[in-house]
């Protein structure tokens, strides 16, 4: 029988804690520069769990031309304890500039190649991406042992795949990366014991690439043709026929919200 890795035990128990601190001196600033489906969901996401533990959150909607002002406003914010930036951005805006400028301390997604250097050096004890920090709690949560596995990402993004990687290697799993434009993905997904995927396609991973024993970690977020929320995973097919994976809802998506406003407290 297939496990299904819900993340509201997690959620719960984390929450419980947060509530514990005082958020007065705390708020969460977030850059947009275009409004999108995903952007939405998570800015809902991040609203209502911030709620719960009374933590201020504002949404400074800017354009490419102010962008960079507009961050380093907020930089110099000194209520401001968090910056997250959502993305996509758009290609007229330098991107790289963009993460160079936040504030090291107050990055609270990782993207300032100062926070980055010092996770690719193995130095996990600062702020690390959320998606990829989410999925490392929930594996750990139900005993899920990566060392000496064979995990495959399926995102080679800054954002999941890259400090995902370096995660899993910190933890002495054989890791793999495959992305868009790797060629029978089949091949890849049918060696791993473990699969991390991030593709953003509807439902298009059925239970032909996987083994019966297989641990599917969906961090993707998305729609499909009846408007429901979904992963990159079909999780009807894979039902029975692979060992366990996490939902989409209730699964990495959910837990990276608390762990975002988990950062901002810390």
């Amino acid at each position: 029988m297939t496990k299904i890795l819900y993340s509201k035990p997690l959620y719960e128990e984390k929450l419980k804690t947060l509530k514990k601190y005082s958020t007065s001196n705390s708020k969460l600033a977030i850059l947009r520069l275009e409004e999108n489906f995903g952007n939405n969901a998570y800015l809902k996401g991040i609203k209502s769990t911030a709620s719960k533990v009374n933590l201020d959150v504002v949404v400074v909607d800017t354009t490419p031309e102010k962008a960079y002002s507009d961050l380093e406003k907020l930089n110099d914010d000194s209520s401001v304890t968090g910056i997250l930036i959502f993305r996509p951005i758009p290609t007229s805006v330098d991107e790289d500039k963009l993460d160079r400028l936040i504030a090291p301390e107050k990055d609270v997604d990782c993207m300032n190649p100062i926070n980055k250097a010092k996770l690719y050096s193995g130095d996990t004890s600062g702020f690390i991406p959320l998606a990829p920090k989410a999925s490392i709690e929930l594996i750990d949560y139900y005993g899920i042992d990566v060392e000496s596995k064979n995990c495959l990402i399926i995102n080679h993004s800054n954002v999941v795949g890259k400090p995902l990687a370096m995660l899993l290697l910190n933890r002495f799993a054989t890791v793999e990366i495959a992305h868009i434009k790797t060629k029978n993905l089949k091949e890849h997904t049918l060696k791993a014991d473990i699969i991390f995927t991030a593709v953003g396609k509807s439902e298009f991973l059925d239970s032909t690439y996987f083994r019966e024993d297989a641990i599917v970690i969906d961090i993707a977020i998305t729609k499909n043709a009846d408007g429901r929320f979904t992963g990159d995973l079909n999780s009807t097919d894979v039902q029975d026929k692979i060992q366990a994976y996490s939902p989409v809802p209730n699964g990495v998506g959910g837990l990276t919200n608390l762990l975002l406003i988990e950062s901002v407290i810390k």
